[in-house]
């Protein structure tokens, strides 16, 4: 059996999806009652404590572990304990460009080392769903505020995550193993306005915002130090954070989807 943390968001119901169609069992875990295929079990629990995850846990032979909570040591304990033998988490390429910055998933990255399970690191990039934000401004108004409108990153598609996930969690010959995913080619914050507004068949006019514009907005929803970091990342990306990856080409078997495809099949959340 196969557990699914953050089984809701984007990566994650995406992947549940992927292992049942596959023929696998699978647990899935959430804060709250999900919407899920038919055959999956559900177990209400959080990362944040970690205790709620034993009954999710039991039976188990893999896990894919968000970053969240502050207790990693304590969430791969009762893992170990109940006889899971692997462990793919889904970090953040920060953890590896911006380590000083990115404490929370190097955190996870360095338990997981240490767990004494077979591990694999996902990296990802920035996720193209990081656009939804911009759904309700789209609907209404057909606008996309962000800052740095011209400055272009690799940001990958959530369900080619989710594949690069069902594999490994499903497949041996990862063990030991960190992949930075990313998408194809970088792409600018207006660059994605136009995709979208492209997918609908209507223009959707970008709009530039200062840097402090986005730090105000980003302080409503992120701690400070998360919003600092986020914002080098999107005004002056390392060469690291620009450069593409192989990997999702390497475990899939084809490249990487583009931006323009994610805005296509999620058109009707901007209409």
């Amino acid at each position: 059996m196969i557990v699914v943390t953050g089984a809701t968001g984007n990566v994650g119901k995406e992947l549940v999806r992927i292992l049942v169609g596959a023929g696998e069992r699978v647990t899935a875990v959430s804060r709250r009652v999900a919407q899920l295929p038919d055959g999956v079990r559900h177990v209400e629990a959080d990362l944040a404590d970690p205790p709620s995850l034993a009954p999710a846990l039991e039976g188990a032979e893999a896990l894919l572990l968000l970053v969240a909570g502050e207790d990693p040591e304590g969430i791969l304990g009762l893992a170990k304990a109940a006889g899971v033998r692997r462990v793919v988490l889904l970090s953040s390429q920060g953890a590896g460009t911006r380590p000083e910055v990115y404490r929370h998933p190097v955190a996870f990255e360095d338990a997981v080392r240490g767990s004494g399970l077979a591990w694999t690191i996902l990296r990802s990039g920035g996720l193209n769903s990081n656009a939804f934000a911009w759904a309700g401004s789209i609907r209404t108004e057909r606008t996309a505020a962000a800052p740095f409108g011209d400055v272009g990153l690799p940001t990958v598609d959530p369900a080619d995550v989710a594949e690069v996930a069902a594999v490994i969690l499903r497949e041996g010959g990862h063990a030991g193993s960190t992949y930075d995913l990313t998408g194809p080619a970088p792409v600018t914050p207006r660059e994605r306005a136009e995709a979208i507004g492209e997918a609908l068949g209507t223009p959707v006019r970008f709009i530039e915002q200062t840097r402090a514009e986005a730090r105000a907005q980003m302080l409503s929803f992120m701690p400070e130090p998360a919003v600092e970091g986020t914002l080098a990342i999107l005004g002056e990306p390392l060469p690291a954070e620009r450069q593409t990856s192989p990997a999702v080409e390497r475990i899939l078997g084809r490249a990487p989807r583009a931006f323009a495809d994610w805005a296509a099949r999620t058109a009707p959340a901007f209409q």
